[in-house]
């Protein structure tokens, strides 16, 4: 299994949809959990919401025909500053500003565990931001989450932290921004 053996497909908020369960799949087997656990469920209640919303874009890989990662996002609404919320240190006001094409909220990117450490990932992440328009990316982590180090290997900047909303798998977030294009 190489990075060579895999195929990456773009897909808009209709396709997505219909991959549902294999994401849902994937989801689980990345983070080696059963499918109907918790942890799957509230990934299936934020993947469905965001299927429709203002530029959402997901890609898949496939090996052999069977999804081994997917990556998926979606553009932040003009005057929209939630995501931004609560953030510390407080950013300037410019940073904060959305016009409804200047952030994509990089939300999901997850690589089956037999995949993980082959550049599945990397793959998908400058697949999917290759092909955006906006000025820059963002993402959320838990604070102490593995990919952490990665993502800063790949060119994001942590900006601050944020608290998580009642029933959030943390209770407060690291917020990452990538200038975009992607360079590599």
């Amino acid at each position: 299994m190489t990075i060579d053996d895999i195929s990456l497909k773009h897909h808009d908020g209709q396709e997505a949809e219909s991959l549902l369960e294999e994401l849902c799949d994937a989801y689980a087997d990345a983070y080696g959990v059963e499918p109907r656990e918790e942890k799957t469920a509230a990934f299936r209640r934020r993947a469905e919401k965001q299927f429709a919303r203002p530029g959402f874009a997901l890609v898949t890989a496939r090996s052999e025909g069977r999804l081994v990662g997917f990556v998926f996002g979606y553009t932040l609404p003009a005057g929209d500053t939630h995501w931004w919320g609560g953030v510390q240190p407080e950013p300037t006001t410019e940073f904060l500003e959305e016009t409804g094409s200047r952030t994509w909220v990089l939300s999901e990117i997850e690589v089956r565990q037999a995949w993980q450490g082959k550049g599945t990932g990397r793959a998908l992440h400058d697949a999917v931001l290759g092909a955006r328009g906006e000025e820059r990316a963002t993402l959320a982590t838990g604070p102490d989450a593995a990919a952490q180090p990665v993502y800063e290997s790949w060119g994001w900047r942590r900006v601050g932290r944020i608290p998580g909303d009642e029933g959030d798998y943390y209770s407060a977030y690291d917020l990452f921004v990538l200038e975009l294009p992607v360079s590599r």
